[in-house]
């Protein structure tokens, strides 16, 4: 474990564009025409890189500016920058010092009115910046070139979250603009401890990347982590979070995500404050979370915003449709193919009543039902949102009045399977989701080859792989293996907020507190009122 954040690399992969002949590590010339001719040739068939000529009449030197006509600001660059830089003049004081100075640094000091220009010196810093949507200004006579921050492009305005819907709480959720995303975690953690890295990945893409943490709070070791990972990723491309994700994770054969990925700025501040790391991927309105542990993927914000004995329960219910989403179709084949003494005789025959004519063996008929049903899903998710209306409705209605009424498939399984539908749709997380919907498909097998002897023989299997699963250094499984019960309270119930005083012990060792002790409401009694009206 680190002790001191001086220990942690500061070292960033930041790729330039790699150009013929090396021509990104070619300073600026002195010559405007050469810097001209150079980004030609990088630009050739480039109909939408402007090239703005003119005159700087005080000094009667010609200069340049470049820029990306639909990546750019152009009311900006028409009603702002070009005015101040038609109006630079050769001493722009009195002082002696100021009357040496170059056009370059004369623009940045004094007339350009502007919060965001940096200084270049390499064609590889122009390319950089006029593919980001900046403006590139230069001069005849200057080795250096000024770097004008006119990003203007169209990006989505701030919506409720599509995916993570809440019945209460925020109704804002992340951008594909990484800096929108960033000011939204800066509106709920007003603190200058909050830290944002800037990473760049991708040779092509150039995509923005942040890390954001807790200074003091998040624990180092998981903080340099992160870094080490981040830094070794070296590919082509970064278009969307799932990129990064897969780059970075410790188990990437595992059916189960080991990152969390969520749309609300509330859910990711919340993390933070817990000591965790959020990663934000310039693209996509999806920020990854880490470390993550399982229980993160089964709670819901909703469980914070109610009172806690309602959440409390709705939570333990959720638990409950877990279990019957995973083993509900197996237990049900398994029973009825190899236990049916565990049956209630009455029970018993109305089910083989209402199973006879089916043609098909009852594993046969669930793995009918389920390939069905999760075609349907794909269907309704795929097609337009009117469209994947019609699509439920006729496939719950249409398809299975139709196969029972045809003696296709019984019209328990027909129960089973919509129970079973029903249940996964309570799990908060879709990336958990996709992992109990394969892994019901296996204990379905389990079952119909081994019967119950088979379950828990997938169950045991599967506890031994979620015990050797970690997610940057932290038990897949934490608080529950290995246990810890001062992290329980917020763990399979929600204790109340004045009873969760501290902080997870695995994501932040060394600074747990986060709020006094005894907050525990103590309304007077009547009989202190009644005293009190004496």
């Amino acid at each position: 474990m680190l002790s001191h954040f001086d220990n942690i690399s500061n070292s960033k992969p930041i790729y330039t564009q790699v150009l013929p002949n090396n021509q990104q590590d070619m300073p600026i010339s002195q010559t405007l025409s050469d810097n001209l001719n150079t980004l030609h040739s990088i630009f050739l068939n480039c109909n939408d890189v402007i090239y703005r000529e003119f005159i700087l009449d005080s000094f009667k030197c010609p200069a340049l500016l470049v820029f990306i006509s639909d990546l750019s600001n152009i009311t900006l660059i028409n009603e702002e920058i070009m005015p101040s830089l038609m109006n630079i003049k050769e001493t722009p004081s009195d002082n002696q010092a100021a009357s040496n100075v170059t056009v370059i640094e004369a623009a940045k000091n004094y007339f350009i009115k502007f919060a965001d220009i940096n200084e270049i010196s390499t064609i590889g810093e122009a390319i950089d910046g006029i593919l980001n949507g900046n403006t590139v200004f230069l001069v005849e006579g200057n080795i250096k070139a000024l770097k004008l921050k006119t990003t203007g492009f169209k990006d989505r305005n701030i919506t409720e979250p599509t995916i993570e819907k809440l019945v209460r709480g925020p109704k804002e959720g992340f951008t594909e603009n990484i800096y929108t995303s960033i000011s939204l975690i800066r509106r709920k953690i007003k603190s200058s401890e909050l830290k944002f890295e800037e990473y760049i990945l991708g040779r092509s893409t150039q995509t923005k990347i942040d890390i954001c943490y807790l200074h003091g709070i998040a624990d180092e070791g998981i903080i340099n982590e992160v870094k080490k990972r981040i830094e070794r990723i070296d590919v082509d491309s970064i278009l969307e979070s799932g990129y990064v994700e897969e780059l970075i994770e410790d188990t990437p054969f595992s059916l189960f995500p080991q990152i969390q990925h969520t749309e609300r700025p509330d859910k990711a501040a919340a993390a933070i404050l817990e000591g965790r790391i959020a990663i934000l991927i310039d693209g996509t309105p999806f920020v990854l979370i880490v470390p993550a542990t399982l229980i993160q993927f089964f709670q819901s914000s909703d469980d914070y915003y109610e009172r806690y004995p309602a959440a409390a329960a709705i939570r333990l219910i959720r638990y409950i449709f877990i279990m019957i989403a995973l083993l509900l179709p197996a237990l049900y084949v398994a029973v009825i193919s190899y236990h049916k003494e565990m049956i209630p005789t009455h029970l018993l025959i109305s089910i083989v009543g209402a199973a006879h004519g089916v043609p098909f063996p009852i594993f046969l008929e669930a793995l009918i039902m389920e390939i069905t049903f999760e075609a349907l899903r794909e269907a309704g998710i795929r097609l337009p949102g009117p469209a994947n209306q019609t699509v439920g409705i006729v496939g719950v209605l249409v398809i299975g009045d139709a196969s029972v009424k045809a003696g296709i498939i019984s019209p328990t399984m027909v129960v089973i399977i919509a129970v079973t539908a029903i249940s996964s749709f309570g799990i908060p997380s879709y990336d958990m989701g996709y992992a109990v919907r394969i892994l019901r498909f296996m204990m379905l097998v389990l079952g119909s080859f081994l019967g119950l002897y088979g379950i828990l023989l997938g169950i045991l299997v599967l506890l031994i792989h979620l015990c050797s699963l970690r997610s940057f250094n932290i038990d897949f499984l934490s608080p529950i293996a290995p246990l810890n019960l001062k992290d329980f309270k917020d763990t399979l119930v929600r204790f109340p907020w004045w009873a969760m005083g501290e902080r997870p012990s695995f994501t932040s060792p060394h600074n747990r507190r986060r709020q006094k002790h005894n907050l525990k409401p103590n309304p007077p009694s009547k009989f202190d009122n009644d005293r009190k009206g004496n």
